[in-house]
């Protein structure tokens, strides 16, 4: 197991407010010399925001960009592996989200498309959609998506970014990149029962002792802890894929019948832990993040309604899927308002960060440039 992020969230009233932006960098890099000397590898770490509309708004659309450059910078200099500036939830603000990604590297963000209190917002989900469409074009393989998501029902404190944004005093949450320890337990096991006795038994042991040191950073550096995002999050390699340790337990292909009830258990392990949970701590399903999630999707196993079916047990939601090209965005609108749906009428968080890939059909692979993500086939859209 890895620690995937030390995410620091502060507020920020200004984005000139660099203070604030350096004690954060400065904090996450004491917490990770921490980590390390207990002898964990720690792999980001990085900075989210309140919603930009509370400190970018009052700028033109071109000032807001230069302050947000300016931002970037700065985060480079304090070597910052990423920086959220929160959501926002204003089908005219989410329509500049395209400008910043294509003029930022280092920038995340997101858009609300509704909340288990106020329900689905139609017109956001729209314009989500067409920001998805537009930034999908903006970049050769689609892949300006990785920065950007749309989400529902997330509550702040979540340290996987996009999704990310923070509210009230600095605070760190943890994120951990852990498909390791379900292979150790589903190798471990002989069947569902086993199975679930094993993973609890394993992640306890394992995430206690990650909460131990985090509350003793905590103590030291005098700053609060929100907690563990305990979702099963897997590497770039066959030992961690979450596919391949469902397919331990010998039920089947994931994909096939049974991956639904595995899913359930692994959320309902994850949800039962003593530690303090924060953002989803559920399952997440990654499909360019997971060699074996696919290798799954070349075998034909599961399909977009699969991944939707699986998010209404698990957390996350549609997390890197690979789309055709010329998906229309009525199309993308229909999946934002099914996640949508979803994460309201189970009052869960979920999001969607979708990845049109230009001049690619159903069926086609993929063709990344990045060290973070495995090619694919692309998955069709019914």
């Amino acid at each position: 197991m890895k620690i995937r992020t030390i995410t620091t969230g502060i507020v920020l009233d200004s984005p000139k407010d660099e203070a604030i932006v350096q004690k954060a960098a400065r904090f996450n890099h004491q917490a990770k010399q921490f980590f390390q000397q207990k002898g964990y590898e720690v792999q980001s770490t990085r900075v989210c925001t309140n919603s930009w509309a509370d400190y970018l708004l009052d700028f033109s659309a071109s000032e807001m960009l230069e302050q947000l450059q300016n931002l970037e910078t700065l985060c480079q200099k304090l070597k910052l592996d990423g920086f959220n500036i929160g959501y926002v939830d204003n089908p005219q603000t989410i329509s500049l989200i395209p400008t910043i990604n294509k003029n930022t590297s280092l920038i995340y963000c997101s858009s609300k498309i509704g909340d288990a209190e106020n329900g689905i917002d139609l017109p956001s989900v729209r314009e989500s959609a067409e920001v998805i469409k537009e930034i999908a074009e903006n970049t050769e393989t689609g892949v300006g998506n990785f920065r950007f998501c749309a989400s529902a029902n997330c509550p702040p404190g979540i340290p996987f970014f996009p999704a990310a944004y923070h509210e009230g005093e600095m605070a760190f949450s943890l994120g951990l990149e852990s498909g390791d320890l379900l292979m150790q337990a589903f190798s471990a096991a002989k069947n569902l029962e086993k199975a679930e006795e094993k993973l609890q038994e394993i992640y306890a042991e394992a995430l206690e002792n990650v909460e131990a040191i985090a509350r003793e950073i905590s103590e030291t550096l005098e700053v609060p802890y929100g907690g563990i995002d305990a979702s099963v999050v897997p590497a770039l390699d066959k030992k961690a894929s979450i596919a391949y340790a469902y397919e331990k337990l010998e039920l089947a292909r994931f994909g096939h019948s049974g991956t639904l009830a595995i899913s359930h258990l692994i959320t309902r392990v994850l949800k039962g832990l003593s530690v303090t949970l924060c953002g989803y701590s559920g399952l997440m399903l990654p499909v360019c993040e997971d060699v074996g999630l696919a290798q799954r999707a070349t075998d034909a196993t599961y399909n977009l309604t699969h991944l939707l079916l699986y998010s209404s047990v698990c957390g996350c939601g549609l997390d890197t899927v690979p789309l055709p090209g010329n998906l229309s965005v009525d199309k993308i609108e229909a999946i934002l308002l099914d996640v949508a749906s979803l994460a309201i009428k189970l009052d869960k968080p979920l999001s969607a960060r979708l990845f049109p890939i230009p001049g690619k059909k159903a069926g086609e692979m993929t063709e990344f440039d990045s060290p973070y993500l495995v090619d694919c086939p692309v998955l069709s859209v019914e």
